[in-house]
């Protein structure tokens, strides 16, 4: 593939229901969409899921654009590309960053499975038609909380997770397990707790949980394989992964019994395969994580969840769930609490450029 051309998009939309975790609220969401042009005029997105502020990772939204723009697009101008797996060694040199990396690796593997006639998720070696998926509540008032985990149960979503925090977990589960003892249910810390809060963190054994996501900080491997040892909640790691290598550690040490893959936070999807891969070779389950994305971001997690050892619901909710209207036609629905696999050229969705447009704030083109 020889890329002549490449479009950066800089998105903003409004959520349907604003987003809150322990690092604060979202009540818009800014975003950056790639559009890779070959020398056939053949057109590949991806999408940018880095966030306006660096609370999930030291990325950022105006970070990535520099990256994109400085740097790794031009990188990509200077190659021909045979599979999209090449990005990988491309940006070596190029540290960190994997949510820009993402973006680009994304529009590549969109485009190489047109240009291919197959679907993406059979290029990634999904096994699936369909995909079971859960939904995120945010933090709010408790009956507001509960009203929603009631609407999204009555939608047939498959799994919830909630945010929790230390001033705000224990009487929040409570009332959930009155309200639904039976739900599938995992709450998310983003990281909003240390080894100070153990008996704190105990107290939640009591409640069922599918699993604790990233109590601890990103780093902690050792603090979080203690924590692992001292509750029967297994620990989920998120932001703590973003490589191989971190999945590697993170099961030697035993810092988790689940791993949640985010193609973003890894650098993408060849990465995300990788561990995916490592992990199944341990018996470590993984599931897909989301990034309060857009349709094409969403779209290629509907293809990588379909690979076989995705065995816990992802955060892969239908299009309605944050926007008024999304930016891929069809937009993303669930039938029964699934998505099915598309089985179109490509990640299986088209592009609604009129809405494109009416988000964009910003617009770059990039020429070869």
């Amino acid at each position: 593939m020889e890329i002549t051309k490449a479009i950066l998009y800089v998105t903003e939309m409004p959520l349907v229901i604003p987003f809150a975790a322990s690092y604060g609220t979202y009540e818009r969401r800014e975003s950056i969409v790639i559009e890779l042009i070959d020398e056939e005029g053949r057109s590949g997105w991806g999408e940018v899921v880095a966030f306006s502020e660096p609370w999930y990772t030291e990325e950022t939204v105006i970070t990535a654009f520099h990256m994109l723009q400085d740097f790794l697009l031009p990188v990509l101008f200077e190659h021909d590309i045979s599979h999209p797996s090449d990005i990988t060694s491309l940006f070596q040199h190029i540290k960190r960053n994997n949510m820009a990396k993402a973006g680009i690796e994304g529009a590549l593997w969109d485009l190489y499975a047109k240009r291919e006639n197959q679907s993406l998720a059979a290029l990634l070696g999904g096994v699936k038609r369909e995909i079971e998926v859960g939904v995120v509540i945010g933090l709010d008032t408790i009956p507001n909380m509960l009203k929603r985990i009631g609407m999204y149960a009555e939608e047939g979503y498959k799994r919830f997770k909630v945010k929790i925090k230390p001033d705000n977990d224990y009487a929040l589960l409570q009332e959930i397990r009155r309200a639904f003892p039976t739900i599938p249910l995992m709450v998310d810390a983003n990281s909003a707790y240390t080894l100070d809060n153990m008996k704190q963190l105990q107290r939640l054994d009591e409640f069922d949980l599918m699993m604790i996501e990233q109590p601890l900080a990103d780093n902690d491997f050792l603090d979080h394989a203690y924590l692992q040892r001292q509750m029967d909640t297994p620990i989920c790691l998120d932001e703590s992964i973003h490589c191989l290598e971190d999945a590697r550690v993170a099961i030697e040490l035993g810092s988790c019994r689940i791993i949640n893959i985010k193609p973003g936070r890894v650098g993408g999807l060849t990465e995300s395969i990788r561990i995916h891969d490592y992990c199944q070779r341990h018996s470590m389950p993984v599931w897909c994580g989301g990034m309060v994305e857009m349709g094409i971001s969403r779209a290629q997690n509907i293809a990588l969840a379909s690979l076989s050892n995705f065995t816990i619901p992802g955060d892969i909710s239908a299009s309605n769930r944050h926007w008024e209207q999304d930016i891929i036609s069809p937009e993303v629905t669930l039938q029964n609490g699934k998505i099915t696999i598309p089985a179109q050229a490509g990640f299986g969705y088209g592009i609604n450029r009129a809405r494109l447009k009416e988000i964009t704030k910003q617009c770059i083109v990039c020429e070869r």
